[in-house]
């Protein structure tokens, strides 16, 4: 099965950039340095779920509970909960999941999930 490209998980029109270029649109841009701080060892050929990987670790990293507990004007933490082992495939592989949850709060003004409420 062949790996997901960066478009195929992070939107279209999403790429990877070589050092000092530049793009005609605005939008986010995560140095790799930030991605390798949190062990992706090569962004610039990692895979698509290597970098969704290393975001998900620096996400964990900086949004920590102890932070969101203690300033109510934060709105988002993330923890990490027990790895679970699960055969996948016709095989039955052994797999090992990791789970990272990001627990999301706002003000209780309606029940759709939108990003620009927090």
């Amino acid at each position: 099965m062949a790996e997901l490209t960066l478009s195929e998980v992070f939107g279209t029109g999403s790429t990877k950039l070589a050092s000092g270029e530049t793009v005609s649109e605005s939008g986010l841009f995560i140095p790799d340095s930030v991605l390798s701080a949190v062990g992706l060892d090569s962004p610039s050929t990692a895979t698509a779920d290597a970098h969704a990987t290393a975001i998900l670790l620096v996400l964990e990293s900086n949004l920590t509970q102890e932070a969101f507990d203690a300033d109510v004007d934060k709105s988002i933490y993330a923890e990490r909960c027990f790895p679970q082992f699960i055969s996948r495939g016709t095989e039955r592989t052994p797999y090992r999941f990791d789970f990272i949850t990001f627990n999301i709060a706002k003000l209780d003004f309606g029940a759709i999930l939108n990003p620009n409420d927090y």
